[in-house]
């Protein structure tokens, strides 16, 4: 196991889990370099916060959604069947009811009173 210190981290590498890197690090020198401290998080590596050199809590990346269990809007968007560009859809006009000269929309407005 090695240990490199800085003042009020210490960053530890355990035998046999070189992809896992620890550090521990101050709630005051996290609240000063927050951003640095996240985007190591956001590399893989873990970060315990501690108080008082007692560890409080710990900080990691998220985990990205397992593919294998996704809505069916994302499968088609995924399959190339249907795309978004972030923009509100440009919808069709409303739909008249065949024999009808009112308006679907109108219909279930006035049903909703």
């Amino acid at each position: 196991m090695s240990t490199r210190i800085r003042p009020n981290v210490v960053t530890v590498t355990e035998p046999g889990m070189a992809d896992v890197v620890t550090s521990q690090v101050s709630v005051r020198d996290l609240k000063t370099h927050l951003s640095e401290w996240l985007a190591r998080a956001q590399s893989g590596e873990l970060v315990e916060v501690t108080s008082h050199r007692k560890p409080i809590a710990r900080i990691t990346a998220v985990k990205h959604a397992d593919s294998r269990i996704s809505s069916p809007l994302q499968k088609a968007m995924d399959a190339g069947l249907i795309s978004w560009n972030g923009q509100k859809p440009n919808l069709p006009p409303p739909m008249k009811l065949r024999g009808q000269q009112t308006l679907l929309s109108d219909i279930v407005m006035k049903d909703r009173g």
